[in-house]
């Protein structure tokens, strides 16, 4: 018996494929036998006018995923008659009867029904789980609120809503309220704590009430050492917002279609993502940093617009609950609202991101069976399916306090106007499909909240061809595309970038240097990172088009085999955005002599524009890495030496060498004696509330 044919059919309904298969289609030869879930396709000795025994294909369908999947097999070695022919008509005519489908959410309108009756019929499983949810209606309106606006944003980017407008002349005697306004109170909680406690007057103006979030963090210790060494937290202060920490992390996808050489060993990473914050407990932390600091907060109030003139920015908000609008001034703008950002599309225009993974998930307090999970570990990256409708779904899992899990779904994903991404789709896929991957009985299940966003990626080939800046405006975070490869968060990349970008601000607010020319040098570009966006390319799968289904699989259990077969320090200088020239072309020359066919797919998916961009990263990844050779050593004790006497004369010049420093500095690995001092220093005295977790 030999498999000679495997498709995705892109849709949900398994029966109707089935269905279609023994009424429908016509193989134009050999007598089709119908059964359970297919066909068998019968050819006898005397109509092939030879000896051979009876020939006979067998086609049948099932379901996992929300998706339904055909194979098909040869009982014999020697080929069916006209076979090739017919795989090609069954693979035509499938495609057709069943191309891809890419639902929009439908018009509604909260002041005639409630979202989760205006949801239901095209979202069942969604509406009823989001009603178990304590707030679920309120979280349920916000995930079709994102939806909306990513949509929009997506499909008008080049005329982006103005929200920022500039060109006023200040009359000079303008006394701005605060030197910086921070617009989003996630990320930007955290880099404003700590420029409050460097001196600066600081407002955070937050849409949501403070403190609440679509989702939870995780990170490492040695990334929250960081925290530390900025003087934000004390490690007393960090063990109290530290939910679990765990032993180890797997990272594995499903290999079952996959050829033996193209199979992988689990990729233990136990130093990546194993530290699980109280994301709420964090912000308020935060907050209260910023209140001591003489910060304020505005919660449930909506930024609306900007004027910028050449002393000051001037921000129309409104207070939602009261629908009272104010005017407040600053030296400084800084834009953290994330992916829906009106300020990043408009400062992009029609290339605001590149990609991005559409997210959804849940914080699950109890109700798995004994034995379904271990506390002590964590699922980092996880597939249990092949592509599943045009996109390859990963799973994360993070445990947090006693039996709470938090569970994440998500794919890579091309920005497309005619295929945008939805969460609502993927809330439904989550549903359904959560019993495949971890056992359970959703009913029995107590839900805490939903965790959801769109976490966007951009292809950056130098490190100015993004804008993150305009006059007297800066952005950071998901508004500024700050992600890693692989795991795509903003938040580790925010703390592993938090000094650069902090110090670096007080640089140019310290000497005024508040124009675009001097903010739009302060970002958290690295050369190693902007080389592996070809890796999060060759996970989307291009709207429209059809692939192997498991294509994609095989493309990771390469990679992550490589990673497998490495010494623990490689996978985690490479998640953590450390990864240096050597090792990557190390890794990169193993991958393609195990996969050879691993270049032709990248081709197949990137297409030749984005093969020649890439190049360019290339080229500029590989001058970054001589460049930094040529410095490393002496640079950055040559600037410290200089600085008492250049910076008060220049300090433009010093900005603009700080800027080189960093640059040069960030993003090396550690070797592995390192990373373990690292991990041990900065483990935290064991307080009572760890010891009750662990």
């Amino acid at each position: 018996m030999k498999e000679i044919l495997y498709l995705e059919v892109p849709t949900p309904d398994s029966a109707a494929v089935c269905h279609w298969l023994q009424t429908d289609f016509d193989p134009k030869i050999g007598e089709k036998l119908l059964t359970p879930e297919g066909f068998r396709l019968k050819i006898s000795a005397e109509t092939t006018k030879s000896d051979a025994a009876i020939s006979e294909l067998v086609v049948f369908v099932w379901s996992v995923q929300r998706t339904t999947y055909l194979k098909v097999f040869r009982w014999t070695e020697q080929p069916f008659v006209q076979e090739k022919q017919i795989l090609q008509h069954l693979t035509t005519k499938i495609r057709s009867r069943f191309p891809h489908h890419y639902p929009e959410p439908p018009e509604i309108d909260l002041s005639q029904q409630s979202i989760f009756a205006a949801l239901e019929a095209d979202y069942p499983l969604s509406v009823k789980y989001f009603q178990k949810m304590p707030n679920g209606e309120y979280h349920l309106q916000r995930v079709y609120w994102w939806e909306k606006r990513w949509r929009q944003g997506v499909r008008h980017p080049q005329q982006p809503r103005q929200v920022i407008f500039s060109g006023n002349k200040s009359s000079g005697k303008e006394n701005p309220h605060y030197d910086i306004i921070y617009i989003g109170g996630a990320l930007g909680a955290i880099h404003a704590a700590v420029m409050a406690k460097l001196g600066y007057k600081v407002l955070l103006v937050e849409r949501l009430p403070f403190g609440r979030m679509n989702r939870e963090w995780n990170i490492s210790r040695d990334e929250l050492q960081s925290l530390i060494n900025l003087g934000l937290v004390t490690s007393a202060e960090l063990e109290t917002v530290i939910a679990r920490e765990y032993k180890d992390g797997f990272n594995k996808f499903f290999d079952g279609n996959n050829p033996a050489k193209l199979r992988s060993p689990i990729l233990h990473t136990p130093t990546v993502l194993n530290i699980a914050l109280d994301s709420e407990k964090w912000l308020q932390l935060c907050g209260q940093k910023i209140r001591a600091a003489g910060g304020e907060i505005w919660d449930e109030t909506e930024f609306i617009q900007a004027d910028i003139d050449d002393t000051q920015v001037i921000v129309k908000v409104k207070h939602l609950p009261s629908q009272v609008e104010k005017l407040i001034s600053g030296r400084l703008l800084l834009d953290a609202m994330g992916t829906a950002s009106p300020i990043a599309w408009q400062l992009n225009g029609g290339r605001a991101f590149d990609s991005v993974c559409p997210t959804v998930g849940a914080v699950i307090e109890k109700g798995f069976a004994p034995g379904v999970w271990d506390s002590q570990f964590g699922d980092v990256l996880y597939s249990h399916g092949d592509i599943s409708r045009g996109r390859q779904l990963i799973w994360e899992l993070f445990p947090s306090v006693g039996e709470e899990l938090t569970i994440y779904l998500f794919h890579y994903h091309e920005v497309n106007p005619e295929n945008p991404g939805s969460l609502l789709e993927m809330y439904e896929d989550f549903f359904s499909i959560l019993p495949e991957y971890r056992r359970c009985d959703l009913d029995q299940l107590v839900w805490r909240k939903p965790t959801f966003g769109y976490i966007p990626g951009h292809f950056s080939v130098s490190s100015s061809d993004r804008t993150v800046a305009f006059d007297r405006l800066i952005a950071i975070g998901d508004a500024a595309s700050l992600q890693s490869p692989l795991v795509f968060t903003g938040f580790g990349s925010l703390v592993r970038n938090l000094e650069r970008l902090t110090k670096l601000l007080d640089i140019a607010l310290k000497h005024n240097l508040l124009s675009f020319s001097h903010l739009n040098q302060i970002r958290a570009y690295q050369s190693n990172v902007s080389v592996t966006w070809l890796f999060s390319k060759g996970m989307m799968v291009p709207t429209g088009q059809f692939l192997p289904p498991q294509r994609i699989n095989a493309m990771l259990n390469t990679f992550f085999g490589l990673l497998a077969d490495e010494p623990p320090e490689v996978p985690d200088n490479f998640i953590k955005d450390r990864c240096d020239w050597l090792t990557f072309n190390r890794l990169a020359l193993k991958a393609a002599r195990r996969n050879p066919a691993l270049i032709w797919w990248i081709w197949q998916l990137a297409g030749a524009k984005d093969l020649v961009r890439w190049l360019g990263n290339y080229f500029n990844f590989c001058l970054h890495a001589l460049v930094s050779a040529l410095l490393g050593r002496w640079f950055p004790r040559c600037l410290r030496w200089l600085n008492p006497w250049l910076e008060p004369r220049y300090p433009a010049l010093w900005l603009r060498l700080s800027v080189i420093n960093y640059a040069i500095s960030t993003g090396k690995p550690r070797p592995r004696n390192q990373l373990i001092k690292a991990n041990s220093e900065a483990t935290i005295q064991e307080s009572p509330a760890s010891r009750i977790l662990n």
